[in-house]
C-alpha cells in the first residue's frame, strides 16, 4: 500500500514559478518614491511565468504519482500579496490550483517529499524534511531540468 502513496511536491512562486526579480526592478523604476516596490498594489498579480514553468507545473499536477502544491512566503511589505497570489494562481493556472496554494513564512513546517525553491535557506528551506531542489542551481538551472528529473 505504501508504494501507491503519492509523493508531495511543493513549488515556490517568487523567482521559481514566476519572475519576481524582473518585476521588482520594473516597479522600482515605475515607482521610485516607494521604498518597497513589492508593496505596490498589483505587483504579485502581474507576475510572469518563468520560462518553461507553466508546462512543467501543469504536467506535474496531472501526474498521478504526485500531489503538487504551491508553497510561497508572504511579503511582509504587502498584506495584499495574499489575495494577489491567490488571484494569480486562479488566473494563470486555473481554479483547481486554488486549494493547492499554501502561503507560509517558514517552509520547514510542512511535510513533503520535494521542495522546489530558488533559495536554499532563509524561509526554512534548509530545514525542510524532504529533498530540496534548488531552482537556478548547477543541477537544476531551469524548468526543463526539473521536468526531466520528475519524468
Amino acid at each position: 500500500m505504501e508504494k501507491d502513496k503519492k509523493k508531495i511536491i511543493y513549488l515556490d512562486m517568487d523567482d521559481t514559478i514566476c519572475i519576481y526579480r524582473k518585476q521588482y526592478e520594473n516597479y522600482k523604476e515605475l515607482y521610485p518614491e516607494v521604498e518597497f516596490p513589492q508593496s505596490v498594489n498589483g505587483f504579485f498579480r502581474e507576475l510572469e511565468f518563468s520560462k518553461g514553468a507553466e508546462e512543467v507545473v501543469q504536467k506535474l499536477f496531472k501526474d498521478s504519482r504526485y500531489q503538487v502544491y504551491i508553497l510561497t512566503a508572504p511579503s511582509i511589505y504587502n498584506p495584499a500579496c495574499y489575495t494577489e497570489k491567490r488571484i494569480w494562481v486562479e488566473e494563470k493556472l486555473g481554479f483547481d490550483w486554488v486549494e493547492r496554494l499554501i502561503i507560509a513564512y517558514d517552509k520547514s513546517l510542512l511535510k513533503g517529499d520535494y521542495l522546489i525553491d530558488d533559495y536554499a535557506e532563509g524561509r526554512g528551506q534548509d530545514l525542510f524534511d524532504g529533498k530540496l531542489i534548488h531552482f537556478g542551481s548547477k543541477d537544476f538551472p531551469d524548468w526543463e531540468s526539473i521536468g526531466k528529473y520528475f519524468e
